[in-house]
């Protein structure tokens, strides 16, 4: 599969991501009984932004709570926050475009268990 590239702007942005399937193996806790990051994960997290905010979304119930967090700061994965018992269904986002026609939306759909093959630019223009 070849990269995409993703043309963004410079300003800080926020990061959703989906933990099974996306970051990690899908439901590896489960099957496995143990999370496992997936593949180049962990170098795409460690190269965004400080200034960006990181928002993970899962379908595991809080009880697995203590222990995706646990396995997320061991791997060293930065998140501000985790929203749990997110619907199994789709995630819509909708947001406006800035006066400079800047649109403030982009959505990514992955094979599950394969890490995104995205590359993001930052274009001083936008």
């Amino acid at each position: 599969m070849d990269e995409e590239i993703i043309k963004v702007s410079p300003l800080p942005k926020t990061w959703i991501f989906d933990i099974d399937g996306t970051i990690l193996k899908h439901n590896g806790y489960k099957i496995d009984g143990k999370d496992s990051l997936l593949q180049n994960s962990k170098e795409f997290f460690e190269q965004i932004s400080k200034q960006d905010l990181i928002i993970l979304i899962t379908s595991r119930s809080e009880e697995f709570k203590e222990s995706t967090e646990k396995f997320l700061k061991e791997n060293r994965i930065r998140y501000d926050h985790i929203i749990y018992n997110v619907p199994y269904g789709e995630r819509i986002i909708i947001n406006d475009k800035k006066p400079s026609g800047l649109a403030t939306a982009i959505a990514i759909n992955t094979e599950r268990d394969k890490f995104c093959n995205t590359k993001f630019i930052v274009d001083e223009s936008l």
